[in-house]
This record gives structure tokens, sequence and C-alpha cells, in this order.
């Protein structure tokens, strides 16, 4: 009797702890046949078709002699100029022009080594910057509250990336920052 108790305890464990299996498989399959459908590529209704021949050159061989000298001759008329340099766009390129003579600055990007408070750290960064990468030259400014330490004066950031990736190396804290630059 006693061994006969403990497997109904076991089985009333297994029941309480576990799923009920029927239910399981169910929602598992309708799961799953939802993930297959749902995953499926879509296919167009119909072919995609373009005709193209009207855009294509009409050419032609033209033989004068020997079957060796065959040239091909294109039968595509030119094409007839449509943006000519007139004086409407004179007179645009030339205002253009005057505006850029009186602009004093440009937008770009400078790197920054050094951002604090204390102005013995940015000269000492400074001071390293000049003995470790002596090709380029730090500038140290004051913006209230803080030192800065910049190096160079790009107008792309392109332009920037192959410096900034030096100085990284030195500098673990090197960002790229955008500032105006003035034009000389």
């Amino acid at each position: 009797m006693k061994i006969e108790i403990k497997k109904e305890e076991v089985r009333s464990q297994k029941s309480e702890v576990g799923i009920p299996h029927s239910g399981f498989h169910f929602l598992t399959s309708i799961f799953f046949f939802l993930l297959i459908t749902a995953c499926q590529a879509q296919r167009p209704t119909k072919p995609y078709y373009e005709d193209l021949s009207s855009l294509r050159p009409k050419v032609s061989l033209e033989t004068n002699g020997p079957k060796d000298s065959m040239r091909i001759k294109s039968q595509v008329p030119p094409t007839p100029v449509q943006y000519a340099v007139n004086e409407k766009v004179d007179a645009v390129l030339d205002s253009i022009d005057r505006f850029n003579l009186t602009r004093k600055f440009v937008d770009g990007y400078t790197i920054q080594i050094f951002s604090g408070q204390k102005r013995e750290e940015a000269l000492n960064a400074n001071k390293k910057m000049s003995e470790l990468v002596p090709e380029l030259k730090a500038n140290v400014q004051y913006q209230q509250p803080k030192f800065r330490v910049t190096v160079g004066k790009y107008f792309t950031r392109l332009e920037a990336q192959k410096d900034l990736f030096k100085l990284k190396r030195v500098f673990g804290n090197a960002i790229l920052v955008p500032e105006r630059i003035m034009i000389k």
C-alpha cells in the first residue's frame, strides 16, 4: 500500500507541474504554421517588362573592301545642347561670387584633444601634442568655464578623419567637433 500511494503522489505532482500535452502540441503546431506562412517570399502577380528598344543606338556595319576592314557606323543623332551659359546664368554666378567674397566664416570641423577646467593640464596636452605629432599644430582656447585644446581646421568630415585616427592613438578622448572656420 505504501508503494501505491507513492505512485499516486508522483502522478499528481507531474500533472500539477507539467502543461497539458494536447494543448501544448496544438499551440506549437499553430505557431509553426503561422511562422512558415509569414516567412514565405511574396511573388509578383505579373513579370516586369519594359521596352527600351527605342532608346538603343542604331548601328550599321560599313564595308569598304576586304572583310577585315569593317567599320561600325553609328546612326545616333547628336544631343542638342540644353544648358548653355547665357547672361542669366552669368548674373547668378557673379552674385554667388560676390557673396562668397563677403563671407568671413564657413562651417567646418576641428579635432578636440583636451577639454577641462585646469590651465596646466591644457598646456601639458599642448606640449605632448607638439612632441608626439609635430606635423600638426595645437591651439589652446579658453571658453568659459573650461580650456580646450584643438587641432586643425577642416572643411569636411572626410578630411579630418585621417588626422583623427592618428590623434586617437595618442589621445584616446580626441573627438571631431563642428566649428566655424575663418577664411583668410
